[in-house]
C-alpha cells in the first residue's frame, strides 16, 4: 500500500508540473494573440477593399493589356498550392485540418494533375511542409521559415515568385490554403484562388439597368500594371497574418483545455490517493487491534 500511495503522489506532482506549463503557454499565446489580432484586424478591411477593386477593374477591362496576363485563364495542367501552417505544434487540430483540407482539394479538384505529378506545394510553416514531403508530393521548403521573421518584405518575395512562376507558364493556377481568423476560439479553414485573378460577374443596377464602370486616371494599362502586383502581395500578406493569429488562438484554446483536463485528472488522482490512504489506515488499525486482542487472549 505505501508503494501505491507513493506512485499516486508522484503522478499528482507530475500533473501539477504539466499544468503549470500549460498555463504558462496559454499566457504566452494570449500575449502573442493580442498583437497578431490587432495586425489582422487593421489589415483585413484594407486588403479586402483592394481585392474587390482589383476584381472590379479586371472585370471591366477589355483589350490585350500586358498586366492582364495575371487574369487570363488557361487549361489547368500544372497547379501550385501555397499551404500556410504553423512551425510548432500543441495547437489542437489546427495543422491537421489545414493538411486535410489540402488533400481534399487535391483529391476533388486536381486529381488528374496529381496523378501526373503536376501538383506542387509551397509550404509556409514547417508542419505543412514536412507533412507533404513525407506524402511524396513535390514540395518546396523555400519559404518554410517565413514565420521566424514575419514581415511584408518576406511575404512580398514569396508572392513575387508565385506571380513569376505563373507568368512564365510553370503553373496554370495558384491557390492559397490557410485559416481565416474569426476569434480566439474559432478559425475558418479556407482555400481561395490567388492566380489567375478572378473576374466578378457584371453587376447591373436593378433600378437603372446600367452596368457599373470606372474612369481611369492615369491610363488603364499603367494603373493595372502598378496595382495588380501590389494587391497580390497584400492578399498573400493578409492570408499569412490570418494564419498567424489563428495559430496563437488555437494554441491558447488548446492550452486552456489542457489545463482544465489537468484539473479533472488531479481531482480523480486526489480521490484515489485519499481512498488508498484511508485503506492503509484501516489496515494498520485492524492489525493493531488484532495484535492487542491476541496478546490479551
Amino acid at each position: 500500500m505505501p508503494a501505491q500511495l507513493k506512485e499516486v503522489r508522484n503522478r499528482i506532482k507530475s500533473v501539477q508540473s504539466t499544468q503549470q506549463i500549460t498555463k504558462a503557454m496559454k499566457m504566452v499565446s494570449a500575449a502573442k494573440l493580442r498583437k497578431a489580432q490587432d495586425a489582422i484586424i487593421q489589415m483585413r478591411p484594407y486588403a479586402q477593399q483592394l481585392q474587390q477593386t482589383l476584381t472590379n477593374i479586371v472585370s471591366n477591362t477589355e483589350g490585350d493589356l500586358s498586366a492582364l496576363k495575371l487574369a487570363s485563364s488557361r487549361p489547368v495542367k500544372k497547379v501550385l498550392l501555397i499551404l500556410i501552417t504553423s512551425d510548432r505544434g500543441l495547437c489542437g487540430a489546427y495543422n491537421a485540418n489545414l493538411i486535410k483540407l489540402t488533400r481534399q482539394l487535391i483529391a476533388e479538384k486536381y486529381a488528374e494533375q496529381a496523378r501526373s505529378g503536376n501538383v506542387h506545394v509551397w509550404g509556409i510553416g514547417k508542419k505543412g511542409t514536412e507533412a507533404f514531403q513525407r506524402s511524396g508530393i513535390t514540395t518546396s521548403a523555400t519559404y518554410r521559415d517565413l514565420f521566424l521573421q514575419l514581415s511584408f518584405e518576406k511575404v512580398q518575395e514569396a508572392a513575387g515568385a508565385a506571380v513569376e512562376a505563373f507568368l512564365n507558364g510553370s503553373y496554370d493556377e495558384v491557390e492559397l490554403i490557410y485559416s481565416e481568423f474569426r476569434n480566439a476560439a474559432s478559425q475558418r479553414f479556407v482555400n481561395e484562388r490567388f492566380l489567375p485573378v478572378q473576374k466578378a460577374n457584371n453587376k447591373v443596377d436593378k433600378v437603372k439597368g446600367v452596368k457599373s464602370d470606372f474612369i481611369f486616371d492615369p491610363g488603364k494599362e499603367e494603373l493595372i500594371s502598378v496595382l495588380m502586383p501590389k494587391i497580390l502581395n497584400t492578399q498573400l500578406y493578409k492570408a499569412v497574418l490570418d494564419a498567424n493569429a489563428s495559430e496563437h488562438g488555437a494554441r491558447m484554446t488548446a492550452m486552456d483545455k489542457a489545463s482544465d483536463n489537468a484539473n479533472e485528472l488531479l481531482r480523480n488522482l486526489r480521490i484515489s490517493y485519499n481512498r488508498a490512504r484511508q485503506a492503509a489506515i484501516t489496515t494498520e488499525l485492524t492489525e493493531i487491534v488484532s495484535g492487542a486482542a491476541a496478546l490479551n487472549g
